[in-house]
């Protein structure tokens, strides 16, 4: 089933700028541009799948059999229509849905030389947030014109004393500051082994007046110990247009 998707899609990321605020009037046209929801897309063994809404709450598709990104699980923006509930089960008709880069934090070490130190802004939004094991930041930066792509990565392990610090780095790869633009990313954290509802992480990151730090709430999957382990052979880097 081809869902329509009214945004412009740019690899590993959603390019927001004016979007999200550019429709005015309050009509059904307007109404179906914008997300409904930020969820993670969680795919069963059976070939369907089913939306956290958040860590407690899920949505069930009624007009989709299998999930339009495979057997990935992805973090994605989607316009749904809630339909009459006819059970305990929230089930809603997907009018688009677009998957956003996700991926795994990376291990700092010696092997990060590439990793990049170039500035970046978090900008505050409904779509920053800490939910179903993700962190899900909406950032901002200067772009080029010339489509090279940017990498974007979350460091753990960067303070021995405090497993539950990271840092965000951005690397441009050189590409001319001539615009502004904000893209979309999410980092699954569900390989944290935690023993709490809820975590509170600090994230560093190098700004454009310098170096900033923020706490974060994330709202947690599943509960156990707190020793943060990720495959460095797994998703390293995401490319940004």
């Amino acid at each position: 089933m081809k869902i329509f998707k009214p945004f412009v899609i740019i690899t590993g990321a959603l390019l927001l700028s004016t979007t999200l605020q550019s429709c005015l009037d309050d009509n059904d046209s307007c109404n179906v541009m914008r997300p409904t929801a930020l969820v993670t897309v969680s795919p069963n063994d059976d070939g369907s799948f089913v939306m956290h809404l958040d860590e407690k709450t899920d949505l069930y598709p009624s007009n989709m059999s299998t999930s339009p990104f495979g057997k990935k699980e992805v973090r994605a923006l989607v316009n749904f229509d809630e339909e009459v509930a006819s059970s305990d089960i929230r089930r809603v008709h997907i009018n688009w849905i677009d998957s956003i880069r996700t991926k795994n934090p990376i291990l700092a070490d010696t092997d990060n030389d590439d990793i990049g130190n170039d500035p970046i802004e978090i900008v505050k939004d409904w779509v920053t947030i800490g939910e179903d094991g993700y962190l899900t930041l909406r950032l901002r930066t200067l772009w080029g014109y010339s489509n090279i792509k940017h990498e974007i990565n979350l460091l753990s392990g960067v303070n021995p004393e405090n497993p539950l610090e990271f840092e965000l780095r951005h690397n441009a790869h050189g590409d001319a500051a001539l615009r502004h633009g904000d893209a979309l990313i999410a980092f699954n954290l569900n390989e944290l082994q935690h023993s709490e509802d809820v975590l509170k992480i600090k994230l560093n990151w190098n700004s454009y007046t310098g170096k900033k730090s923020a706490e974060f709430e994330v709202g947690m999957r599943n509960n156990a110990t707190v020793n943060p382990k990720y495959n460095k052979d797994g998703d390293l880097s995401v490319n940004i247009q």
